[in-house]
């Protein structure tokens, strides 16, 4: 791959609730560093990472003193940015991506649309009020931010499940290989799969 065509970017968020700086690669090899504040959140986004062989490197100041909400919810707007500027003119590009994960014994269904058009549909429920510093209302409002932020359409089901860490857990993961899927290259694809010709 040359490098004028790595798909990666860099975003920067200052406010007066947090400062945020991430590095992405889309074509990466899972390589992680991540720093929120909130060691579960930093679980979750390592394992996306991971298993989305993408490259991130994220350092967050938040005011967790307050809470864990506008951590979580800013660092959605600035991934999905990120997301949406690395892809670029989305040339190629495969668009959609879906997987159903099992994870133990919850079994998570992620399905993607990079079509430009933000929508999040999450369907889940969750046994525990947190996981560590880790509020679970704040699952949804993470992928809200990062749908609007990327101009994707999204959508989250939780299948079966009872425990929440592996719940959340099958969440992330699942997100990641439907957006490693979607952002994929297909060589048939010559402009953009869009009978409009943009997405």
């Amino acid at each position: 791959m040359a490098v004028s065509e790595i798909r990666q970017a860099t975003v920067k968020r200052k406010t007066s609730e947090t400062d945020i700086s991430l590095f992405l690669r889309l074509d990466g090899s899972g390589e992680a560093d991540v720093d929120t504040g909130i060691g579960f959140f930093d679980h979750m986004l390592k394992s996306f990472a991971k298993h989305g062989l993408f490259d991130l490197k994220l350092k967050v100041t938040g005011d967790l003193i307050v809470d864990c909400h506008h951590t979580i919810e800013d660092v959605g707007i600035v991934l999905g940015e990120a997301i949406k500027e690395a892809l670029g003119d989305k040339r190629s590009i495969r668009r959609y991506g879906d997987i159903i994960l099992p994870m133990d014994e919850s079994l998570i269904l992620c399905a993607i649309d990079l079509s430009g058009r933000p929508f999040l549909v999450f369907d889940s429920t969750f046994t525990a009020d947190s996981v560590g510093y880790f509020d679970t209302q704040m699952v949804r409002e993470f992928f809200y931010a990062v749908s609007y932020s990327a101009g994707m359409n999204l959508h989250i089901r939780k299948i079966t499940g009872d425990n929440d860490h592996h719940i959340i857990e099958g969440m992330f993961k699942a997100f990641a290989k439907a957006l490693d899927e979607a952002t994929m290259k297909d060589p048939r694809i010559k402009a953009v799969l869009s009978t409009k010709g943009s997405l």
